[in-house]
């Protein structure tokens, strides 16, 4: 029906999360009627969005590449944060919301990925395979590995979202930490905990209102 690179380019488009084929055409034809300066500039951001950007090597945060030796995003490279505190979110926008509610001083790790309701296999759990688990429980034990030499957590939240496929995930990411115990003598259990009440079942959290999160947070249990 279009010209192949149009097509193209609607099919690239489609691929992004919650973006159908005729949400994608329309993309395609607002760029169509774009100056080529401003696609010039889009062009660009893409492309420096790849060299510019690193992926920290605790939580997987992306940040600001300001030199080749740092390894570690802002929040993991400060000293202030708790280090005794370490929160599991199911993505990048999750982290950022929590953040903003400045009710939680922790660390973080995003998993990356959620077990789906619709897919779920009938041994094990491949779609969390696929996702950060193994790495997950490596910085639980292992947090001096990544030059986190006084981090002995004692608290892990799991902030999945209140959704289905967010609690099947929640309930397996218990499972593989509950063995887990603390790194200082002696060691004891490590206290695993979910976000309170006040987020609504099937919302997400990267658009709850501050003040839903600050609840969720207090209220954890």
């Amino acid at each position: 029906m279009y010209p192949a690179t149009i097509q193209k380019l609607i099919e690239i488009f489609a691929d992004f999360p919650t973006v159908g084929p005729r949400t994608a055409a329309r993309f395609v034809f607002y760029l169509l009627r774009k100056p080529k300066e401003e696609i010039d500039e889009l062009i660009s951001t893409i492309l420096n969005l790849k060299k510019n950007i690193k992926i920290c090597s605790f939580c997987f945060n992306p940040f600001e590449n300001s030199s080749p030796e740092t390894k570690l995003c802002k929040i993991c490279s400060d000293p202030t944060r708790d280090r005794s505190l370490f929160c599991i979110v199911e993505k990048e926008t999750d982290l950022s919301a929590i953040e903003k509610t400045k009710k939680y001083r922790g660390l973080y790790f995003i998993l990356g990925g959620i077990i789906s309701k619709l897919k779920r296999p009938l041994r094990g759990y491949p779609e969390l395979e696929k996702s950060r688990a193994k790495e997950l429980v490596e910085r639980i034990k292992n947090p001096q590995k990544f030059g986190f030499l006084d981090a002995s957590f004692k608290e892990i939240i799991i902030a999945t979202n209140p959704t289905t496929e967010g609690q099947i995930t929640t309930l397996h990411l218990e499972r593989i930490l509950k063995p887990l115990k603390t790194s200082g003598e002696p060691a004891e259990p490590i206290k695993i905990s979910r976000l309170g009440r006040g987020l609504p079942v099937g919302a997400e959290l990267e658009y709850a209102d501050e003040e839903t999160l600050k609840s969720a947070l207090e209220g954890r249990k």
